[in-house]
C-alpha cells in the first residue's frame, strides 16, 4: 500500500498526537494516533518531525531532523496506515550517530508495535 505523506505544522496535531500510543527505540520515539474521520482527508499519512535541545545545538538538530525526515520517506509510504498522525522524535546522542539501517529498522519496529493487536 503505498499512500502519500503530509507534514504536520500546527501545534495543537503535535499536541493531539503527544496525548496518544508512543514507542521508544534506541534512535527515536515514535508517538501515532488514529485521525477521526473529520479531520481531513482519511488517505493520508501525516508526519511530524521534532528535536529538542538535548539532541545538541542547531547543526545536530536539523541533521537528526533530515534522518528523520528521510527514514519516513522510505518507511511510512509502505508500513504506515491512511489516517493517521506520526510524530517521530530525535534522541540524544541516538538519531545523529546511529547507522541510517538501524534507525530504518527503529521505525519499522515502532510501527509494528503501534500497529500490532494488543493483548
Amino acid at each position: 500500500m503505498i499512500t502519500h505523506l503530509t507534514t504536520l505544522t500546527k501545534r495543537a496535531d503535535f499536541l493531539r498526537a503527544a496525548r496518544a500510543k508512543r514507542q521508544a527505540t534506541k534512535g527515536l520515539i515514535l508517538q501515532a494516533r488514529k485521525r477521526s474521520d473529520d479531520e481531513g482527508d482519511p488517505d493520508l499519512v501525516r508526519v511530524g518531525y521534532t528535536c529538542s535541545k538535548k539532541v545538541g545545538n542547531a547543526v545536530k538538530r536539523n541533521r537528526a531532523k533530515r534522518r528523520l525526515r528521510a527514514i519516513a520517506r522510505e518507511v511510512l509510504p509502505t508500513k504506515g496506515q491512511p489516517g493517521w498522525d506520526y510524530v517521530l522524535i530525535g534522541r540524544a546522542g541516538a538519531t545523529v550517530d546511529r547507522p541510517y539501517s538501524d534507525l530504518v529498522g527503529d521505525l519499522t519496529y515502532a510501527l509494528k508495535v503501534i500497529h500490532g493487536k494488543r493483548k
